[in-house]
């Protein structure tokens, strides 16, 4: 098979050559070799790259978080599968909220109002909820512990749940906000969440790490914000770079 120039690769995918140019610079994509005219060459392989970073720049995820997602699945056809199920998710969120807009739109055009129990339909909070009970089931299942409660903060739900919820929510808000790892309130977030829960900066990179490889609860913080779990890992290894002595706090 053939190479393609910069400039046929920006045709055929609509990237401009100087996103192709910043991609090779941050290390997210490097061409097959730079000829001896000094043009850039990209084979299939790297092709087959760009398609996987375009298909995470429709999640929405940073070039940073792009980086480590497909350094954490190397395999292409994992990744793939991977963000079939990512886009999936964001299909099926955007279907629930058109769904309850356009009953909104329609109720506002006769002058009614939306039934209440219908107006927050398209929302995450039940999924959410539903996800929290699928993650005390899994836990039960596998490591004989269950939590309690859900996550509106009623009278059974446990401190733990809360804190858990409402760190996840921060986090998800930051990321949102596009908050970096290093900004000082994330990490201030960062550490009072590890204080809370009794661990160390090694610790709660740890755990970091576990939830973005283990399938389930990737999918769960996936499912609440595209590149969640990702985010927190680079805040969590931030914060250990911070008590390493490695970054200035």
């Amino acid at each position: 098979m053939r190479d393609y120039t910069v400039r046929e690769v920006a045709r055929m995918t609509g990237v401009t050559a100087k996103t192709l140019y910043h991609y090779q610079r941050v290390g997210l994509l490097s061409p097959a070799y730079i000829g001896e005219n000094g043009y850039r060459y990209y084979g299939v392989k790297e092709l087959e790259q760009l398609q996987q970073i375009l298909y995470y720049r429709e999640l929405d995820f940073s070039l940073s978080q792009i980086k480590r997602a497909m350094e954490s699945e190397p395999n292409r056809l994992g990744c793939l599968r991977e963000q079939h199920r990512l886009l999936e998710q964001s299909r099926k969120r955007t279907v629930r909220l058109l769904r309850a807009l356009e009953e909104a739109i329609a109720r506002a055009e006769k002058g009614e109002s939306m039934d209440t129990e219908r107006m927050f339909q398209g929302f995450d909070g039940a999924q959410w909820e539903d996800q929290l009970a699928q993650r005390n089931a899994y836990l039960e299942a596998n490591y004989g512990c269950r939590p309690v409660g859900n996550i509106h903060g009623d009278q059974g739900c446990s401190r733990v749940d809360e804190e858990t919820v409402a760190f996840q929510a921060y986090m998800a808000g930051a990321l949102e906000l596009g908050k970096g790892p290093g900004d000082p309130e994330v990490r201030q977030a960062m550490a009072k969440h590890g204080t809370f829960c009794g661990m160390d900066a090694q610790r709660m990179a740890e755990r970091a790490r576990f939830f973005v490889t283990d399938d389930f609860h990737r999918s769960m913080l996936e499912a609440h914000q595209t590149g969640l779990s990702y985010y927190i890992l680079a805040c969590a290894e931030a914060l250990l770079a911070e008590a390493e002595g490695r970054i200035q706090s």
